[in-house]
């Protein structure tokens, strides 16, 4: 299934990624944000499971901020999961 999140607080404004039948992240991609930093978070999950990527990520901050990147993705395997 392909997913997209429009994040919230963050430089990035969306993310997009498929979820295989095993729960598995493919394909993340930010729209926005630090293209470098985001590109190496798409490497790090690659068909890694999506359930822990959440709870691995949730709560970072960015600076400030009282979410990140890392954090958005998190809510958005949430959301995709309905977990």
């Amino acid at each position: 299934m392909n997913y997209n999140y429009k994040t919230s607080g963050t430089c990035a404004r969306e993310i997009n990624f498929e979820l295989d039948d095993q729960g598995k992240i493919h394909n993340l991609s930010f729209v926005g944000g630090c293209n470098g930093n985001l590109k190496a978070i798409g490497i790090l999950v690659e068909g890694k499971d999506a359930q822990e990527i959440s709870k691995m990520l949730e709560g970072n901050k960015c600076g400030p901020r009282s979410t990140s990147c890392a954090d958005q993705l998190s809510k958005a395997i949430k959301e995709a999961t309905n977990a």
